[in-house]
C-alpha cells in the first residue's frame, strides 16, 4: 500500500472519530500521517494493529514534540513486517494537563518509550504503573526536552545561535555561573585592593599579586630569525682535515720515565702514604718484575746432544 491509501485506510477505520491523514517528507522514505483526537488515541492504535490490510504488527519508536504554548504532540510510529509499510500516529495533549493514555496493552515494547517521553517531557501516560526514571538520576529537577528547559552550557557560555526564552536579543540577560573550582575574575591574577583590606598592595587579598612574574626571554617576532651570537664569542671550529691543537708541554703532566722508581720507604715498615716494593715471597713462585724494571723470563735450556751423535 502508497502512503496515501495507508492514511485513508485509518481514516476509514476510525470513522466517525475525525482523523486527518497527510504524507511526511523523505520522498521514498515518506510515511502515512494521521493526526487524531486525545481520546481516540488508543483505539486508533488498537485499529492499526488488528486490521488485516494495514496488518501494522511492530512497535518502532513512540517520543513527543514540544510546540510551545500549543502543547505536546506525542508521535508514534508503526510498521509492518510482512507488508513493509508504516504509518505515523499523533495526537496533541494541553500543556497544563499533559496526560494520554498508555499503548503498553498493545505494545509492550512500549513501555521503555513511555518511560522516557515522561522523563524528558513530563507527560504522564494513563495505565503505564510504572513510570520510574530511566535515563537522569532521581534528584534530577525538570524535564531537558522541554524547550523553557535552560541548558547549563548556555549560562556559562554565550550562544552563538538563536536565543532561549528568558534571554534577551542583544545579548545574554542572566548572570553567568561558573563551574565548580572556577575563580571569580575579581579572585584571579592581579587586581586592585581597596582601602581598608588586609594590606595595601595589589593582589587577591592585599600585599603581593597572586602569581609572581618570571622574566622569560623575549621571543623573536613572526618570520623574526634568532640573532647569532658573535664570532668571538663562540669557539672557533678546526679546518675540514685540521686536527685540533694539544695543550702545551708545561700544561700537560709529567710522565715518569723507564728508569725511574716510585718512592718507597727507607725504614722496615712502609708509613702512611707510601708503597713498599714487593719481597721475593710476596712477587709468587714465578718472581713478578719490580716497577720500572723489565721482565726477565726463566733462562734457556740447551737440548742435550743424544748418544748417536757423540759417537
Amino acid at each position: 500500500m502508497t502512503p496515501e491509501e495507508v492514511g485513508r485506510r485509518v481514516v476509514a477505520l476510525l470513522a466517525p472519530v475525525e482523523a486527518t491523514a497527510s504524507v511526511s517528507g523523505g520522498q521514498g522514505y515518506a510515511r502515512a500521517t494521521v493526526d487524531v483526537p486525545l481520546a481516540s488515541w488508543a483505539d486508533a492504535v488498537r485499529a492499526a494493529r488488528d486490521d488485516a490490510e494495514l496488518d501494522l504488527d511492530f512497535l518502532d519508536w513512540l517520543s513527543a514534540v514540544d510546540e510551545l504554548a500549543d502543547g505536546f504532540d506525542v508521535v508514534l510510529h508503526l510498521w509492518s513486517v510482512r507488508h513493509r509499510h508504516g504509518l505515523l500516529l499523533r495526537t496533541r495533549v494541553p500543556r497544563d494537563t499533559p496526560v494520554v493514555a498508555s499503548v503498553v496493552d498493545l505494545f509492550p515494547g512500549a513501555a521503555w518509550h513511555e518511560r522516557e517521553t515522561h522523563e524528558m517531557f513530563g507527560i504522564d501516560f494513563a495505565g503505564h504503573g510504572e513510570l520510574r526514571p530511566l535515563l537522569l538520576p532521581p534528584e534530577f529537577e525538570g524535564h531537558p526536552l522541554r524547550k523553557e528547559f535552560v541548558l547549563a552550557s548556555r549560562v556559562a557560555k554565550p550562544w552563538p545561535g538563536a536565543k532561549e526564552p528568558g534571554e534577551s536579543e542583544a545579548g545574554g540577560g542572566r548572570r553567568p555561573v561558573r563551574p565548580p573550582g572556577v575563580p571569580a575574575p575579581g579572585e584571579w591574577g592581579t587586581t586592585p585592593t581597596p582601602a581598608g583590606a588586609a594590606g595595601a598592595g595589589e593582589g587577591p587579598r592585599g600585599g603581593t599579586p597572586a602569581r609572581p612574574a618570571r622574566e622569560r626571554p623575549a621571543r623573536p617576532a613572526p618570520g623574526e630569525r634568532q640573532a647569532r651570537p658573535a664570532p668571538g664569542e663562540r669557539p672557533a671550529r678546526p679546518a675540514p682535515g685540521e686536527r685540533p691543537a694539544r695543550p702545551a708541554a708545561a700544561e700537560r703532566p709529567a710522565r715518569p720515565t723507564a728508569g725511574d722508581a716510585p718512592e718507597r720507604a727507607v725504614s722496615g715498615e712502609p708509613g702512611e702514604g707510601s708503597t713498599a716494593a714487593p719481597t721475593a715471597d710476596e712477587a709468587g713462585p714465578l718472581g713478578r718484575p719490580l716497577p720500572g724494571e723489565r721482565p726477565t723470563g726463566p733462562p734457556r735450556q740447551e737440548p742435550e746432544p743424544d748418544a748417536a751423535g757423540e759417537s
